[in-house]
């Protein structure tokens, strides 16, 4: 890990699951990002596999935590999301998606979650300012809160943006939580055949070659992610709700995660909040490393990492 900075929490080799064969290392870092990720670039800090980045979205707005019995009562002030228009968003993103690409490794992915106030301009800003930067695609992530808006075409999904350093990314397109089950049409016309251990298949031919698809291991998943429902982290009613403003599924930090990584590689959140995706990579065995300029954030993360 880094080595101790002035104005740290640090959070060192927790184990949520009481595992002590799946214990990880993180450290959380009070401040503006973009000086922290200087002060780690000026180190011998190791590489990072995955870097995700949720910073606020241009939204016009100062967003506040919700506490006290069933959220009635509003909490204080968590961040301000106003910047004097998009290019005022844009100049403060752009140096510190810059600061972060230096931090990540060859094949390694730096994820950028926008919705459509800004992500257009933000995916040629990226594209143009990360040096050497391959555009992998993008993810439609659905958080199925429903439609509000009554002008216009309503807008019910955000936008991750997926950039690799080489052309080359590290994806794991076997993990279970990136696959899904067929098709009920496909399964009765297609996985007819059975192996030795009893496990049902198809086969293709394709170019002259055989391609084998198991039946019990699904299709891969598509680019568009609907079964991570955002109410999962912002309802009272569910354990997983810290009331912080934007908090993200665990169930979708999860996927991104081991998606990109493997058990020991490093994971970084410049802009943490509550801790969603170091609680992710905690619990896949994964390093992490948390930056937030809000301190209340930072002790959120820290009590979430401690628990069980």
């Amino acid at each position: 890990m880094s080595r101790p900075l002035s104005g740290q929490v640090d959070v060192d080799s927790l184990d949520p699951t009481g595992a002590s064969d799946s214990l990880a290392t993180g450290t959380l870092l009070l401040g503006d990002c973009l000086q922290r990720l200087a002060e780690l670039g000026s180190t011998a800090t190791a590489p990072f596999s995955l870097i995700y980045v949720d910073p606020p979205f241009n939204t016009g707005f100062t967003h506040r935590a919700r506490q006290g019995s069933g959220w009635r009562v509003r909490g204080v002030s968590s961040y301000r999301d106003t910047w004097g228009g998009l290019q005022g968003f844009l100049d403060m993103l752009a140096p510190r998606l810059v600061a972060a690409w230096r931090l990540l490794a060859p094949g390694g992915s730096l994820w950028l979650h926008l919705d459509h106030r800004a992500v257009h301009d933000a995916k040629v800003l990226a594209c143009e300012a990360l040096e050497g930067a391959c555009f992998q695609g993008e993810v439609i992530w659905v958080p199925g809160n429903g439609a509000r808006r009554r002008a216009a075409p309503p807008v019910t999904h955000q936008t991750l943006l997926v950039l690799s350093r080489g052309e080359k990314m590290r994806w794991n397109p076997r993990d279970p939580s990136l696959r899904e089950p067929h098709a009920e049409g496909s399964l009765r016309s297609h996985f007819r055949q059975v192996d030795a251990e009893g496990r049902r298949y198809r086969e293709r031919q394709v170019a002259g070659r055989t391609y084998r698809y198991y039946e019990d291991e699904g299709r891969m998943l598509g680019s568009v992610w609907t079964d991570c429902p955002a109410m999962a982290a912002n309802t009272p009613l569910s354990k997983e709700t810290t009331g912080y403003p934007t908090q993200k599924p665990l169930k979708l930090l999860r996927r991104i995660v081991a998606a990109t990584t493997e058990p020991g590689d490093r994971v970084l959140d410049p802009m943490c909040g509550s801790g969603t995706t170091l609680l992710a990579a905690q619990q896949l065995g994964r390093q992490w490393l948390g930056i937030d300029l809000n301190p209340e954030a930072l002790q959120l993360a820290a009590e979430r990492l401690k628990s069980p």
